[in-house]
C-alpha cells in the first residue's frame, strides 16, 4: 500500500533542498572553485552535517536522507531567524545586526562568509554526494 503521507513529505524535503541549493549551494561552489580555503570549509561543514545526521539521529537508516537534511536546514534557519530577532531587540544601539544564514552576494561575501551561511552550503554539498 503507499502511504501519501511519507510521499509528501519528501516532495516537501526536495523542494527545500532545491531552493538551498539555488540560494547557498551553487553560489557557494561557484566562489569554492576561486577560493580554495572556502572549498576546504564546505568540505569540513558537508562532513560534520553527514557525520551529525549518521551519528546524532536516531533512525536515520530509516529516514529518507532529503527528509533528514531539510529538517536539518529548517532547525538552522529557525535558529538563525531566533538569534537575528534576538540581536535586533539588542538594548545596545553599537549593535549592528547581521545576515546570518543569508546567502553572500559575492566572491567577497563568501571568503567572509559566517558559520550559519557555510553549514548551509555544506548542507547543500552534502545533499549532492547523497545517490539518487
Amino acid at each position: 500500500m503507499f502511504l501519501i503521507g511519507p510521499a509528501l513529505l519528501e516532495v516537501s524535503a526536495h523542494r527545500i533542498l532545491h531552493r538551498l541549493h539555488e540560494t547557498h549551494g551553487v553560489p557557494a561552489l561557484a566562489a569554492a572553485a576561486a577560493i580554495p580555503a572556502l572549498s576546504a570549509a564546505l568540505d569540513q561543514h558537508a562532513a560534520a552535517v553527514r557525520d551529525i545526521l549518521r551519528h546524532g539521529v536516531p533512525g536515520a537508516s530509516k529516514v529518507p536522507a532529503a527528509v533528514l537534511l531539510a529538517g536539518y536546514a529548517r532547525g538552522l534557519l529557525d535558529q538563525v531567524r531566533e538569534t537575528s530577532a534576538t540581536e535586533r531587540e539588542s538594548d545596545d544601539p553599537s549593535r549592528v545586526p547581521t545576515m546570518r544564514g543569508h546567502a553572500p552576494g559575492d566572491l567577497i561575501g563568501w571568503a567572509e562568509a559566517d558559520w550559519a551561511q557555510l553549514r548551509l552550503a555544506g548542507v547543500c554539498l552534502h545533499a549532492m554526494r547523497q545517490p539518487a
